[in-house]
């Protein structure tokens, strides 16, 4: 296994969870490392990459929520999530995306990240 991801749970709308995400190859030697997600029905979707130079770019729906971070001594890579919403639920998965198109590896089985909301307050009054 290339990529072994690991982190993800159940959380509150509002909490915090942070991923990993060990890579069985020398990331400083590709350009960039990412984060990907997908939700039940929809497309697999980039969250946050990372360049070996440390630019970051991250999805417009997680920013200012979620950082990308990588250790390339440890050939590991971080995904800090904040403020979870239930819209964040989904696999995520990390991958070395290709210049050239397509990624280096095929994709792990991810790590499921389900955020359940605060729910509606019902109140009875006979």
């Amino acid at each position: 296994v290339q990529l072994q991801a690991s982190g993800g749970g159940l959380v509150q709308a509002g909490g915090s969870l942070r991923l990993s995400c060990a890579v069985r190859r020398s990331i400083n030697r590709f350009k960039a490392v990412g984060w990907y997600r997908q939700a039940p029905g929809k497309q697999r979707e980039m969250v946050a990459t990372i360049q070996n130079g440390g630019i970051t770019n991250s999805a417009d729906s997680v920013k200012g929520r979620f950082a990308i971070s990588k250790d390339d001594a440890k050939n590991m890579v971080y995904l800090q999530m904040n403020d979870l919403i239930p819209e964040d639920t989904a696999t995520y998965y990390c991958n070395l995306p290709n210049p050239s198109g397509g990624y280096y590896f095929s994709w792990g089985q991810g790590t499921q990240v389900t955020v359940w909301g605060q729910g509606t307050l019902v109140t009875v009054s006979s």
